[in-house]
This record gives structure tokens, sequence and C-alpha cells, in this order.
């Protein structure tokens, strides 16, 4: 498993790391020089001590599968992955216009719609939208910010073009991953982190933690904030306890957590009803207060919308602002930036096809072996068909269900997703990979160091999903310029 990058070919595909055989991008040089000077033992040890950090620290993520919750331990690779600080500067740049705007249009619908009257949005798109939620019409949460905290995904092209993906704006997960991947590639490669200039990622509980406060329905200095989570089972439980216990915060479910007569939310304790004050709950709108929305939850807390609309309580993100996270939306995205700040988008879109105009949907239909379709509220890379990758049969099968339901469905080019060096059994080899950075927004935006890298460890795959086969590596923003 000696690295030679010689033999190293990304063919035809953007390589993050590597721009030609041998050839190192200036970014990445260092790392890359490093790499290669390790034998085969050394990388395998190194390799294998980051496995036994992350079984050790019980970095763990769940699959349902065939009625089962699975825990499987984190798939990490333990080579990182390089993006020069000038080029974030600018992918930054571009992701808090595009959260600026998402909450101007949230609190737009929900409000006076001007970006419907105006025509830019129609109408029945919105109507027809699972995610949006009639119960929160007039509501004005605090800075009228919806979307405090978003997942947006980025991926780049063959050509080196960076488009966001989709953006993930109602309970988005997975940036524990992005702080434990750092902590463990810390353990692997400590003189690295001595010799250059990575930039940190391990702040964000901080700034979760002040975000968090900045919506406090009271002026404390120390409000109550609580993470609210579906429990033990759920897929995410182990970034709830991690993010609860890094911000020093209590972690409840629903039934920890009452609404009483002077319409405030009280968590239950020791010693009596102790006053909440922000809500980071990661319990989806559906389930979150049973009074409001679904009678039958047994997750969420009676009343919690009713204290959330009288604005004695904090909601992160805010019930209803997962409208903006519809695929539909999002291929609206770039009008919705013109339109609110008068703006081109920093970071374009993947061009998309919107299956409800019968025009876009008749090519949709006659290139499915070329395209890959989307369900409009689907996630984790469930219920889409990759065209090229697919069969006749399950083809046909999304042309049904395209034609059955055209309002659920986008359709997409397949990209050639770039690519970045992966340890794959006793050999480094090219793999697909996307990046999810983390957004905060209240009364200001944060924006993560890099994000989240995920990596389709199946070769060919361009499923990065880890309840899917995917995996991930370490993210580095380095100071040391250009590409």
């Amino acid at each position: 498993m000696e690295i030679d990058w010689n033999s190293y070919d990304p063919g035809e595909l953007y390589d993050e790391m590597i721009s030609s055989p041998g050839h190192p991008r200036r970014a990445a040089r260092a790392i890359a020089t490093y790499l290669q000077k390790l034998t085969a033992k050394q990388l395998g040890r190194r390799q294998h001590a980051a496995d036994l950090a992350i079984a050790e620290m019980g970095v763990t993520f769940t699959v349902y599968s065939e009625g089962t919750n699975i825990d499987r331990t984190w798939p990490f690779d333990i080579i990182p992955r390089i993006i020069p600080q000038k080029e974030w500067s600018h992918i930054e740049e571009g992701l808090e216009q595009r959260m600026t705007a998402l909450n101007m249009f949230i609190h737009d619908l929900y409000n006076d719609q001007k970006i419907i009257k105006d025509g830019i949005v129609p109408k029945k798109l919105i109507s027809g939208s699972k995610s949006f939620m009639p119960q929160c019409i007039g509501a004005t949460p605090r800075y009228n910010v919806w979307a405090h905290i978003c997942g947006s995904d980025l991926v780049r092209d063959g050509d080196g073009t960076v488009y966001v993906l989709e953006d993930n704006l109602r309970v988005p997960s997975g940036v524990s991953y992005m702080i434990e991947n750092r902590s463990i590639t810390k353990r692997v490669f400590p003189e690295l982190f001595s010799k250059h200039r990575i930039l940190p990622v391990d702040d964000y509980p901080a700034h979760l933690f002040d975000m968090l406060a900045s919506l406090s329905p009271r002026p404390l200095d120390y409000p109550e904030i609580v993470v609210m989570t579906p429990g033990i089972y759920n897929s995410a439980y182990f970034e709830h306890s991690f993010l609860a216990q890094q911000m020093g915060t209590e972690l409840v479910e629903g039934s920890d957590l009452v609404v009483c007569d002077d319409n405030c939310v009280y968590m239950k304790t020791i010693d009596g009803l102790q006053r909440v004050d922000v809500i980071y709950r990661r319990v989806n709108d559906e389930f979150l207060d049973p009074e409001a929305f679904n009678d039958d939850s047994v997750l969420g807390v009676r009343g919690l919308l009713r204290a959330w609309r009288a604005g004695n309580v904090a909601l992160a993100n805010a019930p209803g602002a997962g409208v903006a996270d519809d695929k539909l939306v999002y291929s609206y995205v770039p009008e919705i930036i013109k339109y609110y700040l008068d703006q081109d988008p920093i970071i374009p879109n993947v061009p998309s096809y919107r299956c409800d105009d019968k025009k876009q949907r008749d090519y949709v239909l006659a290139n499915l072996n070329k395209l890959v379709v989307k369900p409009a509220n689907e996630s984790g890379g469930y219920g889409m068909l990759v065209g090229p990758h697919a069969s006749a049969a399950e083809r046909n099968k999304f042309a049904n269900l395209i034609k059955r339901n055209p309002r659920n469905y986008i359709g997409q080019p397949t990209l050639k997703l770039s690519t970045a060096p992966t340890i794959c059994g006793q050999k480094v080899e090219p793999r697909h990979l996307d990046l999810r950075p983390f957004i905060l927004q209240s009364d200001r935006t944060y924006v993560t160091s890099g994000g989240l890298t995920r990596v389709a460890l199946r070769k060919g795959s361009l499923v990065v999903n880890s309840s899917q086969g995917g995996g991930s590596k370490d993210t580095w923003i380095v100071e040391t310029g250009g590409k």
C-alpha cells in the first residue's frame, strides 16, 4: 500500500489532490510528499490506529434495515481532502449569500408572500409542498430567521466548477462527524498540524451555543438551552448527545418537557420545573407538537408551537423551515437570490429539470438513461435514480412514478463528481466525494472552515451517504493558497 503518485491516475475526472499522475495540486504538495514517504507498514498502521480510535470513541451511525436498527462504526479514510483558503473564501461568501436569501424567502412565505404575488415562484409550488406548515403562517421568529442551522451539499464537476447540490434546512446532521474526523486525524498525523496552517473546525460547538443563546426570549447571560432528540434509536443520536455534551447543555426527549398554562416551556428536573429558553430540536416538524401537527406523536411536546408563537421559547430550526429544503424549491434558488438580494448566485445550482413542467418532464422521461432523478422531499440518497447506472426496469419504474406525481421529481445531469485519493484495501485509488459545510445564522452568519467530506467507497459509485456504503474524510482548508 505504499503510495506512488506517478501511478495514481484520476483520468478525465477532477481530483482534489492530484491534477495528473505525479503532479499534486499546489495546496496539497506538502501532504502528498509526506504520504509518499510513508512505507506500506507505516500507512497501514495509521489507518489501523484511526479505526481503533473510532471504536474507542464510540463514533457510530445507525442503519435501518428490514425493521432493525444496526449501529456501525464510522467509516473513515485517513488521507485528508485539501482545499486552498483562497477558494474557500469564495465558497464561504456564496454560502452566506444563499443562507440569507433562503431565510428571507421562508419568512416571506409565512407572511406577505410577495415572491408569489410577483410571479417569481408559483403558488402551486408552495401549496403542493409537504414541508409548508400552514400552522406557522404569521409567525415572526427572532431576526426573521427560520433556518438557523443549514448543511448545504457541494459537489465539483469534471471541469472544476463547484455547485450546490442541495440544501438541508430541516434537521441537518453530520457536523459531529466533521469534528470527530479532525480529532482522529490529529491523532494519526500530529506532526502535520505542527508544520502546516490548517483552519480549525473544533470551535463549532462554541459558535453553535452562541447562535442559540442569541435567540433567547429572555435577556440572560446564560439562557437555558436544550438539545431535543427523538431518542437513542434515531440514526443521528450520537450527534445529538455529542453536541449537547460539547455545549454543556441538557439532552432531552419530548417527555422531559412540558408547556404550562403561561405558554412557557419547562424541563422536568429533580428540583422541579425549570424554564427552557431555546430548544435545538432534532425532531421533525410532524412529530414536534401533537397539538399542532401529528396528534399521534409521542416524540414531541404538546403546546410547543403555541409557546413558540407566543415568543416564549426559541426553536432552531423553526418549524416550517423545511419548505426551502424541497428539491423543486431548490431549482428556484437562483431566482430567489436575485429577487431578495438583487445579486447573481455566487455558487451555481446544478442545472435542474422540473417535472411539473410538461416540456421539462418530457425531456426527463426521454433521457432517463443520462439523468439523475430525485424526489422532492427524500434525503440520505434514498428514492433516487442514477440513470446511467440503473437497469431498464428501474428506469421504467421511475418513468411511471414521474407520470403519477410529476410535482415530486426533478431531473439533473449526471455530474462527473470530483475524486480524491482513498485507501481501498491495499491500494490508494480515486473515489468520488462531496462536501457538506455547515452554516449558522441569527443576527450574524458563521460558516465552518470546510465541512464533512463524504466519500463513495464503492468504485464508480456516486452515492456518498454512509447509510449506503459511503465513508468520510477530514477536510483541510489550508493557508498555502492556489490550486
